[in-house]
């Protein structure tokens, strides 16, 4: 079994998801801010989602972690790179709970991300989906150095997808 790494940064710890984060992960789901993910979810297909995003560490030796703040302990979202039969390719994807955007958290927490799978995964490259929709996502797999590709398949078919290549 693949251990499951702890990130951390200069404002956050990246660790492995717990119980105890299901119900604040469930809210989320539940909530209107699911809905570029293709929710609102139910709470069966939270607990899946969630299950999943843990399993991945056993399956394929990389999954999602939990993004927490160093200076309260606060966990404020979500950010992992997710594949498997759900994604065409390797994604770099992130979420955050309501009242934590426009501080650099996801940025902070995706670069972290981003760089540990380029080391530790090897890959030719991650993707980003994103629902047209979604200008925060978008702006977000921009400032990444993601850049749009209209060729590659999405997870959803309306997806735009941006692409992420290993720093040389």
């Amino acid at each position: 079994m693949t251990e499951i790494p702890v990130l951390a940064t200069a404002r956050l710890v990246l660790r492995a998801p717990h119980a105890n984060d299901f119900p604040a992960y469930r809210d989320f789901m539940a909530s209107p801010r699911a809905i570029h993910m293709g929710g609102p979810f139910d709470l069966k297909a939270a607990w899946g989602m969630f299950c999943n995003d843990l399993a991945l560490w056993s399956l394929y030796g990389h999954g999602c972690l939990m993004i927490d703040l160093r200076e309260n302990g606060a966990t404020v979202g979500q950010v992992g790179i997710n594949h498997g039969p759900l994604f065409p390719e390797k994604e770099l994807g992130w979420f955050l709970y309501e009242g934590y955007e426009g501080a650099g958290i996801a940025h902070e927490a995706a670069l972290a991300m981003r760089d540990w799978a380029f080391v530790h995964l090897g890959p030719s490259g991650l993707v980003s989906y994103c629902d047209p929709a979604n200008a925060r996502s978008i702006a977000l797999a921009e400032r990444l150095g993601g850049r749009l590709d209209p060729t590659a398949v999405g997870q959803d078919p309306e997806d735009l997808v941006f692409r992420h290549r290993p720093p040389v």
